[in-house]
């Protein structure tokens, strides 16, 4: 050991299980060397034999026996890593710059202390099985393309990419700036913004992609170049056209300006190309943009003759092309309000989050309109802040969704509902939130309109807490206006004793019930708090979202739901329009 650090407590403990578990199997596990790192990191080179460990074609070739460097942390928080030494495993799936095993993909759930060194070599042991016998899925694993780490700087901006964009060998391209934190890259050169290119490599970059540009730009031109003489030599050298799209993109900037940089990995097993997003200091763009200008864009520089000490910054890419991103709300219900044209009509306790929650799902358009006006007493259960106050409701709102997604169109009609009948005709969901009998009636006579492709569904909650739910569903094909269904349902439920809990929602009010928000002639108003009212749209949403995917028929009826905390009875009950109901 080196006398510069020490053993920690947690070091010391699982330095005497690693001997005892030598001790007690000499034959799989031996321990070759130890020391400490200038970091404080417990190194442990240990051997093991692997011999009978089934091997697989096309799986990682191991040897018999096998030696390993445990990397010890100073603390349980943080997992140990085991690394190699030489670069025989390179470009297998989970090896890490050809040196780094990934044997915790998520160590916050994988890694688990209490196991000790025990469970340390357990896990080893497990992935060297998997990676012997082919169970590795090269085309999932993270950043495969390049090297397996994701490669950003601290401090840097994210680059989002949402199009495919064509993707040529060399293509112009431009960044535009949409904060100090957000670049958006756009295929199109003639945009206004910051002008550079992304370049396609010939191969993957299985080291990864360096952090100094000299270093990046010799790995640019193949493994070979790192000594490795790894796959076939590369006949082309890519670096000199990359510096030449550099050149020519540093040119169209202007001086004292960063210089950034796009690369598309290939995938070594195909698919769409891994992103990076470089960017050089502003002192070595001014350096490209002098040269160019004398020497012009095609001039040869070797990255042997690049300045060593040039740093490249890495910026996150939030990639989010749809052939490389599955939505996280793929499989749920909300689902399927993805591509639906949405009217929200009332924004107050319910309708400001279910608002909120459809445009998260991925609705293309939504109305919203509401007359009101927003007070600092309502921010305690609606969807606004303090900033909002004295905005009309709708305003506000609307500005709130559109800042959740580009994709979104959103459309603020003024009044209770929209006045021009053919804006909502051709929706796909129309929602009520205002628990208004005019509004009720309006809707009565716009669902017998033959034309109608929305369905129409009326949300309320209860005025005692506001943790019950109800959703009354009217479809294209019922006979039914939605106050018939809400009357049928409601008949239905009053006379079940089981359903008392929703009983509520039909009856009149107590004097008790409902709350007098402010002295003088105060409209009586429910109770309820932010997190119950965003609870029960949230719930609400979902349910409506399991109406309208596209494999499934709609079927009319009444949702009924209490949150956890409300009063003794069924969580969630469904009654059909044309039948009982169900749990």
């Amino acid at each position: 050991m080196t006398r510069r650090h020490q053993l920690t407590g947690w070091q010391k403990q699982l330095l005497v299980e690693l001997k005892e578990l030598a001790r007690q199997r000499p034959s799989e596990l031996r321990i070759l060397r130890q020391q400490l790192d200038a970091g404080g990191d417990a190194l442990f080179r240990v051997g093991l034999h692997t011999a009978g460990i089934p091997r697989t074609k096309g799986g990682l070739r191991i040897q018999d026996d096998e030696e390993f460097i445990l990397r010890l942390r100073s603390s349980p928080l943080l997992p140990p890593t085991v690394e190699v030494d030489h670069f025989r495993f390179l470009g297998h799936p989970h090896v890490l710059q050809g040196i780094r095993l990934c044997i915790y993909l998520d160590p916050s759930r994988e890694w688990q202390p209490w196991l000790g060194i025990a469970g340390l070599l357990t896990r080893l042991w497990d992935w060297l099985t998997d990676a012997a016998g082919g169970n590795f899925d090269a085309s999932t694993a993270m950043y495969h393309a390049v090297g397996g780490v994701l490669h950003q700087t601290a401090g840097t901006p994210t680059i989002v990419v949402r199009d495919a964009g064509p993707l040529k060998r060399y293509q112009a391209i431009t960044l535009v700036a949409r904060s100090d934190h957000r670049f958006d890259l756009t295929w199109s050169k003639a945009a206004l913004g910051h002008h550079t290119f992304a370049f396609t490599l010939e191969g993957d970059l299985p080291l990864g992609a360096a952090t100094t540009f000299a270093v990046f730009l010799s790995r640019l031109d193949g493994p070979e170049q790192d000594g490795l003489g790894a796959g076939a030599a590369r006949v082309s050298m890519p670096s000199q056209a990359f510096l030449t799209m550099l050149l020519a993109s540093a040119l169209r900037n202007p001086e004292g300006s960063e210089q950034y940089f796009v690369v598309a990995v290939p995938h070594p097993v195909g698919g769409p190309a891994h992103l990076l997003g470089g960017r050089l200091p502003s002192s070595t763009a001014d350096d490209l943009r002098r040269l160019a200008r004398e020497q012009g864009t095609g001039v040869d520089l070797a990255p042997a003759k690049i300045k060593t000490e040039i740093l490249i910054e890495w910026c996150s890419m939030s990639d989010e092309r749809q052939e490389v991103t599955t939505r996280r709300d793929d499989r749920r219900p909300v689902n399927g309000f993805l591509g639906k044209k949405v009217h929200v009509w009332g924004c107050g306790g319910l309708g400001s989050w279910i608002a909120e929650f459809i445009a998260r799902a991925g609705a293309t358009e939504i109305t919203v309109c509401d007359p009101g006006t927003i007070t600092g007493g309502l921010l305690v259960r609606q969807n606004y802040v303090e900033d909002d106050i004295g905005l009309p409701k709708a305003d506000a709102l609307a500005a709130r969704l559109r800042s959740i997604s580009d994709d979104l169109t959103v459309a603020v009609a003024s009044g209770s509902i929209p006045d021009a009948p053919k804006t909502f005709l051709a929706t796909d969901l129309i929602v009520d939130a205002t628990v208004s009998n005019s509004i009720a009636m309006y809707l009565d006579a716009f669902a017998d309109e033959p034309q109608r492709r929305a369905v129409i569904a009326q949300v309320s909650t209860d005025s005692d807490s506001g943790t019950l739910g109800i959703v009354n569903l009217c479809a294209l094909d019922t006979k039914l206006v939605p106050s018939e269904i809400d009357q049928g349902a409601g008949q239905a439920i009053l006379g079940n004793s089981k359903l008392e809990l929703y009983h509520p929602l039909w009856q009149e009010p107590t004097d008790s019930a409902e709350l007098v928000p402010t002295r003088g002639c105060s409209v009586p108003t429910f109770h309820g708090s932010a997190a119950d009212l965003a609870a029960v749209a949230a719930t609400l949403v979902s349910l409506m979202g399991s109406h309208l995917h596209p494999a499934q028929s709609i079927i009319s009826g009444t949702h009924l739901i209490a949150l956890p905390h409300a009063a003794h009875g069924p969580r969630h009950y469904f009654h059909p329009a044309d039948a009982g109901g169900s749990e």
